[in-house]
């Protein structure tokens, strides 16, 4: 569970003056042309407008290591080519989602990107947001949280990386293939972010808005943690290729608040 404690210490970034887009799941993969281009619009479209652009995970449908980038296909040069672009106008910073948490720094440094902390509490225009990818928020699903603390152990990862990228790309493939057959029997609301922990994260970083993605059930919740007016935001999943009716889009944080936008 979320500790209720206060930290020692707590991730801040402060965001430009101006409007600020947040985008998440995405699950860029050589199999989602449309969404790709979809996401690449968004880019260009975000250098004309925006003054940010923040990424919080899941913008890969996998992400086995940054050694990647070093031969890409052709879906993915593309894709890095507009974001390295888009940096070189606006600041823009990713994070790692539960599908793409191998993202680093030279991915980071290749696109002349930022990396976000798994948790930052954002400095914005109209006081400070709470952001994070939000699988750390599922804690009614045990069985994900034990696998997520695996996964997120730096000595596992390391031994991951040590492996060939074929055979890293094989054992994610059947990884996922385990977790989609295993979301089939889950119910949705132990997927969902539990209230309780989203609360507890509220009241420990002073936030009274919290931003997240991940469970793919877009929305705005209006609730209360202790006697505060809060609220939570759950940014679209990006699919165009593979479901009807299209979705995705994106928030916009800016002086008149908190809104979202469809592609």
């Amino acid at each position: 569970m979320w500790s209720s404690r206060k930290p020692k210490s707590f991730n801040k970034l402060a965001l430009p003056q101006g409007p600020v887009w947040l985008a998440s799941d995405l699950h860029l993969g050589a199999d989602t042309p449309a969404t790709q281009q979809a996401f690449l619009s968004f880019l260009h479209q975000a250098a004309d407008e925006a003054a940010a652009v923040l990424l919080p995970g899941d913008i890969f449908n996998v992400w086995v290591g940054d050694d990647a980038i070093a031969d890409p296909p052709p879906w993915l040069a593309e894709a890095l080519a507009a974001m390295k672009a888009a940096a070189s106008r606006l600041p823009l910073y990713l994070g790692r989602g539960n599908r793409d948490f191998l993202i680093g720094q030279r991915l980071a440094r290749e696109l002349g990107a930022h990396l976000l902390p798994d948790v930052v509490l954002l400095q914005t225009v109209r006081g400070p947001v709470l952001l994070s990818h939000g699988d750390e928020y599922c804690t009614d699903d045990r069985a994900y949280q034990r696998w997520r603390a695996v996964a997120r152990n730096p000595l596992v990862q390391k031994l991951f990386l040590m492996s060939g990228l074929a055979w890293r790309q094989g054992f994610a493939r059947q990884a996922r293939a385990r977790s989609m057959q295993a979301k089939r029997s889950t119910p949705l609301e132990i997927m969902d972010a539990s209230p309780d922990t989203v609360a507890a994260a509220l009241r420990e970083s002073g936030a009274s808005v919290v931003v997240h993605g991940h469970t793919h059930r877009p929305a705005h919740h209006v609730f209360a943690v202790d006697g505060r007016r809060c609220e939570r935001w759950v940014l679209p999943d990006w699919e165009l290729d593979h479901a009807e009716p299209k979705r995705g889009g994106w928030l916009v944080i800016d002086r008149d608040g908190l809104r979202f936008r469809d592609l």
